[in-house]
């Protein structure tokens, strides 16, 4: 939370921009800039929802890309704070807990103001615990120029008689931006240069967010459903479990890193990774010979090592995946190998950090460093993976000595 019991505690006063920030724009910081300069507040602090109760039926981007999009955005004024209290929280999101929380860090006479649309007021009584939430903050209600301002004035003078609270109303011309503006014309490839931070742009072309969902759709012969059942019979019942945490895992992590396509790709693969792992020993060679599966010396010697290259074979012609990209996801999930793709990288990271797993030393250290930096994840994955099996006196196979050579060299 970049120490922000540290950073609230002598701040006299605070103003809170709240909001999904998905994504934040100019309009966002020109609000914020305008009420801390009018109400001579200490800091700015930008909260991103987690869970927003009165969005819950739309989907919102993953939490890390708008925490992040925001702290590009506000990192060059010093008097701006991002705040991780919201989406770090279980649950669904309702402001009256995030008054209550923020209030513990400050200090007792902390004066507070909730930066707030004017759309917002005349639902304010329809929020969880209003009565209360009036008493412990300031309201900013901020509109664009040219909006209808009477019934709004209205609907702040009968809150304020029956509450006694503090609504204060302020124009914003920045504010005839919007979120869901940006997010069409990024679909439709329109430019969203001028209407957000320059980083915040290259962050959202960076990992393609916003793109045409439709577009990316990607379709598989066999309905994924088709695919858990034929599964369910080739497994045992603790390698389902497993496979299905690190399906879960991997689209987890291609929410971050990977685009719609991506996460559909990331669930397939996550349930195909292990496809062959529970072939009896003389239906495996079988199959290694009906499919042309190359064996080198040390697939030969190591037989634990045949089913991932088995199974991109398996997945192609039973559960007939075409997907060049998910078919080597498979392949190299155990071993890695040099220049992994970013959905064998999710793959690979997903089978060793899946929520199934039991603690092992290094563990909590891999799920810490996968949803910060895939190859950073993938070096230490290597490095750990290698050591044990040196340890116990296994071979090893050359593609991950050589993946290892690349991602320390990355």
């Amino acid at each position: 939370m970049r120490n922000e019991i540290a950073n609230f505690r002598n701040c006299k006063s605070i103003a809170i921009m709240g909001g999904t920030c998905d994504p934040i724009h100019y309009g966002h910081l020109v609000t914020a800039e305008a009420v801390r300069h009018r109400f001579h507040v200490d800091k700015v602090v930008f909260i991103p929802t987690g869970r927003p109760a009165h969005k819950s039926h739309k989907e919102v981007t993953h939490n890390e890309h708008r925490y992040l999009m925001t702290v590009l955005a506000t990192m060059r004024n010093e008097n701006f704070e991002v705040s991780r209290i919201e989406i770090d929280r279980p649950g669904t999101t309702y402001t009256i807990d995030t008054i209550e929380q923020l209030k513990k860090m400050c200090r007792p006479d902390v004066r507070l103001y909730f930066i707030t649309g004017a759309d917002a007021i005349h639902q304010i009584m329809s929020w969880k615990e209003p009565e209360r939430l009036l008493s412990l903050c300031d309201f900013v209600a901020v509109t664009r120029p040219g909006y209808e301002k009477n019934q709004m004035f209205e609907e702040i003078g009968e809150i304020q008689e029956k509450y006694a609270s503090r609504i204060h109303y302020m124009e914003v011309p920045a504010l005839a931006i919007s979120s869901s503006d940006i997010r069409t014309r990024a679909q439709r490839g329109m430019p969203i240069q001028y209407l957000l931070p320059q980083e915040v742009e290259d962050y959202i072309h960076k990992f393609g967010l916003y793109q045409n969902e439709r577009k990316d759709e990607v379709k598989f012969m066999l309905p994924i459903e088709v695919m858990q059942e034929k599964l369910q019979s080739a497994l045992s019942v603790k390698r389902y479990i497993h496979t299905m945490g690190v399906s879960e895992e991997a689209v987890r992590l291609a929410e971050i890193y990977g685009t719609q396509a991506d996460r559909q790709k990331a669930k397939v693969a996550g349930l195909l990774h292990d496809c062959a792992k529970d072939y009896p020993k003389e239906l495996r060679q079988r199959f290694c010979k009906e499919y042309k599966v190359k064996m080198d010396d040390i697939l030969e010697q190591q037989p634990d090592l045949i089913h991932p290259f088995l199974g991109a074979e398996v997945a192609k012609r039973e559960y007939k995946i075409k997907d060049e990209d998910i078919l080597n996801a498979i392949r190299y999930h155990t071993t890695g190998r040099a220049g992994m793709s970013v959905l064998e990288k999710i793959v690979f990271i997903a089978d060793y950090i899946e929520p199934n797993r039991e603690q092992f030393e290094g563990l909590d250290e891999a799920r810490r460093l996968a949803y910060l930096d895939l190859d950073m994840a993938m070096r230490f994955i290597l490095e750990q993976t290698i050591e044990f099996v040196k340890e116990r006196g296994r071979l090893l196979h050359p593609l991950s000595l050589e993946a290892l050579e690349y991602y320390k060299n990355r």
